[in-house]
């Protein structure tokens, strides 16, 4: 596979070599950065990288663990001058006023249609696996960390690389690797909210709940959807700062109902979690992009809803930015 250095590299062989890991290298990008933008963006130059310094690669790594340090130093170098991406609730307390925070610009975390990551493999561990690294949870509490510790804590616990692989792929020592995820370890358990501890649904479950929340808010039924939100539910609606837990969660959720017919929706999937991409019907009757729903279910009930108001979205997941089914106008005002 080696070939001289500042030859042209064959483009089959290349791609041969490389593509098979463009999911895994997306959804590595996306834990590094947290923005789907932002990660497809670092795939394409990972892989111009890669295509300029193929002829080099003389084969002392696999070609998986070259692409993996090629794309986790384009990460870093990415991510060296800003923050990590939050949502509202790593912001502040529940409640009060957001517009402080709001008007400062966040870059809030996105959402990732599980379309895009999804393992292309018959093997349901290897799915399962790759949904449970991609939480919304996990990946807000990975913001917490230093650009280098979340690098380490990834390669290691999510991808399982072994410490000297990673420590070559950071250009540092297997004990520099080993006590930056000791540090990693001990950041997240004093800095991150605790993840989501709800009943892992079923597939099937998933959906169903998943069908009752549309159906719900199609229809503008409070009572189905007050059934369905847990009494300690957390709802976050980036990009305001604003986030609710318990009866406000459950109240502005209702509240945001509007009248029957207001709202059409798409089911979909992001972050391994049942999604749902919401269209609010405007005066002329269309239905436009609003933003993607994102749930985190138990068997029966909602124990998080995250609505990512930003119809830009819509793009990743290849949806249109119009409902495919126009409906009636809103009536005139009397």
């Amino acid at each position: 596979m080696s070939q001289q250095a500042g030859t042209v590299p064959d483009s089959a062989e290349f791609s041969s070599a490389t593509e098979p890991f463009r999911r895994e290298l997306l959804a590595h990008c996306y834990r590094m950065l947290g923005s789907v933008d932002e990660a497809e963006d670092l795939v394409q130059e990972t892989y111009l990288r890669a295509w300029r310094a193929y002829g080099g690669f003389e084969g002392r790594s696999s070609v998986r663990t070259w692409l993996y340090q090629i794309a986790t130093n384009a990460c870093l170098t990415a991510t060296a001058r800003r923050a990590g991406r939050p949502l509202p609730s790593g912001l502040g307390a529940p409640g009060g006023d957001p517009g402080a925070v709001a008007a400062a610009e966040v870059a809030w975390l996105q959402p990732i249609p599980d379309a895009l990551v999804t393992p292309e493999s018959a093997d349901p561990a290897a799915i399962t696996v790759a949904r449970e690294s991609l939480r919304l949870a996990l990946i807000a509490s990975l913001q917490y960390l230093p650009p280098r510790q979340r690098a380490v804590l990834i390669l290691r616990e999510v991808l399982a690389f072994p410490a000297a692989e990673v420590a070559a792929m950071l250009g540092t020592t297997t004990t520099a690797v080993k006590s930056m995820l000791q540090r990693a370890r001990a950041r997240l358990e004093e800095a991150a909210p605790s993840p989501d501890q709800v009943a892992e649904p079923t597939e099937p479950q998933a959906r169903a709940v998943l069908g009752e929340y549309i159906a719900a808010f199609e229809n503008a039924d409070a009572v189905a959807l007050e059934k369905l939100l847990r009494r300690d539910a957390t709802l976050e609606l980036p990009p305001s700062a604003a986030w609710f837990s318990g009866g406000e969660a459950i109240a502005t959720a209702v509240a945001g109902l509007g009248s029957p017919g207001d709202w059409r929706m798409i089911a979909t999937a992001a972050n391994g979690q049942p999604a749902a991409a919401a269209y609010l019907r405007g005066a002329d009757g269309a239905y436009r992009a609003y933003g993607i729903v994102v749930l985190t279910v138990t068997a029966s009930s909602i124990a998080r809803l995250v609505v990512f108001g930003d119809p830009d979205l819509f793009r990743a997941f290849g949806l249109p930015a119009a409902h495919p089914e126009p409906g009636p106008g809103r009536p005139p005002p009397c």
